[in-house]
């Protein structure tokens, strides 16, 4: 089965995301790069480090790049509530990064700090992404960021916000944060979270809480990141 038919499960063609022109040149390095190394391996290694929005994604990417015959080996450092200034400054993390000899190094932060204002996103994210993509560079991998998603009903702390607010939010914010770090590839999940809640097909993505993925959550998340890395 082809998995631009799995994508047609959830109504979607193979992964793309729109760029600002200002960024074209960031996004085009930072994928030749990727491409590269994906292109070069037989066996892709990748690391995720992030928390519960990443619980799930190792080992649904792992079943979709077995059923299509793609050697991968996965690993994660994913903790509930953790942001990327607590794993940078957690050994185990850092060892991990250090001692996997990983091709791909997935970075995630806390589902709201990418959304906030500018200059707080830059205090409480950029410093510590600036750490673990040092890291992982170090020891020969390619950092990558993993755009996450609005939450259903937005920002309760923000009177009359709304998904596409949010969500609208964190993109920018990773795309900032992505650009501050040299230059990094970013997986548009929220991106494609937003045209499945635009077409009215998101309904079953979140858990009651209204922030968590479901298994269908999960499971489209994997999909986005098989497709990202492998379509091309």
């Amino acid at each position: 089965m082809k998995f631009s038919s799995i994508l047609g499960v959830f109504g979607l063609s193979a992964c793309s995301h729109q760029a600002s022109p200002s960024s074209h040149l960031e996004i085009g390095n930072a994928n030749k790069e990727l491409m590269e190394r994906i292109h070069a391996r037989p066996e892709l290694a990748i690391l995720f480090v992030g928390n519960s929005y990443s619980f799930g994604v190792p080992k649904a990417f792992s079943k979709l790049a077995a059923a299509a015959g793609r050697p991968v080996r996965v690993g994660h450092s994913t903790f509930g509530g953790w942001t990327l200034k607590r794993h940078a400054g957690e050994e185990s993390t850092l060892r991990k990064i250090r001692e996997g000899h990983w091709d791909i190094v997935v970075l995630q932060e806390q589902s709201e700090i990418p959304a906030m204002p500018a200059r707080k996103c830059a205090a409480q994210m950029f410093p510590p992404l600036r750490q673990l993509v040092t890291e992982a560079r170090r020891y020969g991998a390619i950092p990558v960021l993993y755009q996450t998603w609005g939450r259903r009903d937005g920002d309760s702390r923000l009177p009359h916000d709304n998904f596409e607010s949010m969500n609208r939010r964190l993109r920018e914010g990773y795309h900032a944060a992505a650009r501050h770090a040299g230059g990094l590839f970013v997986i548009p999940v929220g991106d494609v979270w937003e045209r499945e809640i635009v077409a009215g097909r998101g309904g079953d993505l979140f858990m009651p809480d209204g922030s968590h993925p479901t298994q269908l959550g999960s499971d489209l998340n994997a999909t986005v990141f098989y497709e990202t890395l492998f379509s091309k």
